[in-house]
């Protein structure tokens, strides 16, 4: 863990040199400037680090717990922004906002003090340095909420978490860490350039002019931050700079570093034997285990946890543990639009229908990883589509998920007849020893088991592919050619001729958010992957059915390539789900798909197989 910490610390120090947060410095310099000592720069980084702490922390449980659009802290940060930028150059905003002020200061201390006088005769005439922190704090707390840091693996892991309601405290030290090292050079930055402005007898002379040049450029940047234009220059910024991206991976990504984020992000003990992830294909929200059984077939054994925190039933009444007592439950923790889920569904369905005569429940407990798949109606479509006929609750807010201590899409708890779990299995595979556990459970039941195993065939893919690859930019690492991208809106994006392999690009307008990019005018989209099937889940904007034109290696798909969902080169996008778009009939290999798009189309994630 003390390795982990160091690099947290040492990521967060060279976030000073990242591109993306250079728009900002300009602000943090404007609002440094008219202090007369070191506590308003002390504010400004306090400030920031703190709201972007909490928030990124703890948006995902604010959201749950308030519903409210998260754009709405961003629309107020700006708000808070250009009051301030107004303050500096407008001598009754200057007055009102150093009222407020000074009333709050006045009951926590002493003193009062003006943060935009005219003249240092006038600064040092109106008070003490507590309004100075607050004028700073107030400003670094609107920044923390807009600032959105390039994201190497820590940071990474850290939003993960945060995005899944899976926060520990080791994830909680480890961003406390962060924060500390990104606070060191930003306050020395803004220190250092509110010194320079006062101490220099040349610029001493203007300080009133340049404080107000400063209220413009943070009127400014508030406007870029508006229109989101700030994320776009980021984005562009990174581009030219691509070598810090690679200089922050190749920071955060050594052995040891890698080896204590599993630890973090996946708390579970586990046997150590059964850590080869190259052996296990599945769909883990952090790093997947080999999911081996071990020498004794039943692996596990402890209480089940109550299923809890479920906000709707489908194909069933509610259903508890308890009340099942006395039967053999397998809870399947699955998603629709999860092409490693959808690939054991034909296996579970099976068993379900085969042993629920003989005191068999399968409960295919139903944790969405998009936003959309949180909706019954899309829910149930999936049902009839793969045939599902057993219990399936819907855990939209993780309740269940959590107290199973689950990471893995699909997994798979088996629990015998006094309510105990006995066996568990993450990912795809090992068919035949789960069905094995099923039947020995039965027959500790008291059921007489004649049938025999199920005869069906395996598609877990045998070598490793393309890896599943994220569009949002919470998840996003493929982007070509600097891994990801920030939230934005994007005009006039070339795609690049040199892609490489596992890795997207994007062409024309797009919006990049935290699940999906958005295609605008002009959208195309490519992706060089190595694979004999290609999956992605899209969604068309407001319902509005919409189609989309799939090449291969710069043709236009036909039958002998094209997926289940593609006709005559064109794929329709009227529900939000998983589209197959390319099938090579067992062939994997390299090739460039190629997606041509018509606007309002959301793009979540490719998968492969």
């Amino acid at each position: 863990m003390i390795i982990l910490l160091l690099f947290a610390f040492l990521s967060g120090l060279v976030t000073i040199l990242a591109p993306c947060i250079w728009p900002l410095l300009p602000i943090i310099l404007s609002s440094s400037i008219a202090g007369q000592d070191h506590r308003r720069p002390l504010g400004i980084t306090i400030g920031i680090l703190i709201s972007f702490g909490i928030l990124t922390l703890t948006i995902s449980y604010l959201v749950s717990i308030f519903r409210f659009d998260p754009n709405i802290l961003r629309y107020a940060a700006v708000f808070i922004l250009l009051f301030l930028g107004f303050a500096m150059i407008i001598p009754p905003i200057t007055r009102l906002l150093e009222g407020i002020v000074s009333r709050f200061a006045g009951r926590v201390g002493q003193g009062q003090v003006g943060i935009q006088p005219a003249s240092p005769d006038e600064r040092a005439s109106r008070g003490g340095p507590k309004q100075d922190f607050l004028h700073g704090l107030i400003a670094g707390l609107a920044l923390g909420i807009v600032w959105t840091p390039c994201a190497g693996p820590i940071l990474a892991a850290i939003a993960t978490l945060a995005a899944t309601r899976a926060v520990n405290f080791e994830i909680v030290l480890v961003t406390v860490v962060y924060l500390i090292g990104v606070g060191i050079p930003l306050f020395i930055f803004a220190y250092a350039g509110q010194r320079f402005v006062n101490k220099s007898r040349t610029l001493n002379k203007y300080t009133g002019t340049i404080q107000k040049v400063f209220g413009v450029i943070m009127i400014i940047t508030a406007l870029l931050i508006a229109t989101g234009y700030d994320r776009v220059l980021q984005a562009k910024l990174l581009d030219a700079v691509p070598a810090y991206s690679k200089f922050i991976v190749d920071l955060e990504s050594n052995k040891t570093v890698q080896q204590q984020l599993e630890n973090i992000t996946n708390p579970a003990e586990r046997d150590p034997a059964s850590q080869e992830k190259d052996d296990m294909v599945g769909k883990p929200f952090s790093p997947m285990p080999s999911g081996k059984v071990q020498n004794d077939l039943f692996n596990a054994n402890y209480r089940a946890p109550e299923l809890t925190g479920i906000s709707n039933w489908l194909n069933s009444n509610p259903l508890t543990i308890a009340s099942l007592k006395g039967k053999v439950v397998l809870i399947d923790f699955w998603t629709y639009t999860c092409i490693n889920c959808i690939r054991t569904l034909p296996h579970v369905t099976s068993w379900y229908e085969k042993y629920k005569d003989k005191g068999f429940v399968v409960v295919g407990v139903h944790t969405p990883e998009f936003e959309f798949e949180k909706d019954s109606n899309n829910v149930s479509q999936a049902l009839k589509q793969y045939k599902i006929n057993y219990p399936v609750p819907q855990d939209n807010d993780y309740a269940t998920w959590g107290a199973f201590n689950n990471r893995y899409w699909p997994a798979k708890y088996l629990i015998d007849k006094d309510g105990y779990v006995r066996y568990t299995h993450f990912g795809e595979g090992q068919y035949e020893e789960t069905e094995e556990a099923i039947r020995l459970l039965l027959s500790e039941a008291g059921q007489t088991i004649t049938a025999g195993k199920t005869e069906m065939p395996d598609e877990t893919p045998k070598m490793r592919l393309s890896p599943e690859t994220y569009l949002g930019s919470l998840r996003m690492e493929h982007y070509f050619p600097n891994g990801r991208t920030n939230n934005g809106s994007y005009k006039n994006l070339k795609t690049s001729s040199n892609i490489s392999l596992n890795s997207f690009t994007l062409g024309g307008d797009w919006t990049v958010t935290d699940e999906y990019s958005e295609s605008g005018s002009d959208a195309v989209l490519e992706h060089k992957f190595y694979a004999n099937k290609v999956f992605l889940v899209m969604s068309s904007k407001n319902g509005i059915s919409k189609k989309v034109r799939v090449l291969l290696d710069g043709k236009v798909v036909d039958s002998s390539n094209q997926g289940t969902d593609v006709e005559n080169g064109w794929v329709t996008i009227n529900m939000d789900k998983l589209y197959h778009l390319i099938d090579l009939h067992g062939t994997n290999g390299e090739h460039l798909l190629r997606l041509e798009l018509a606007p309002g189309i959301q793009f979540f994630a490719f998968t492969f197989g």
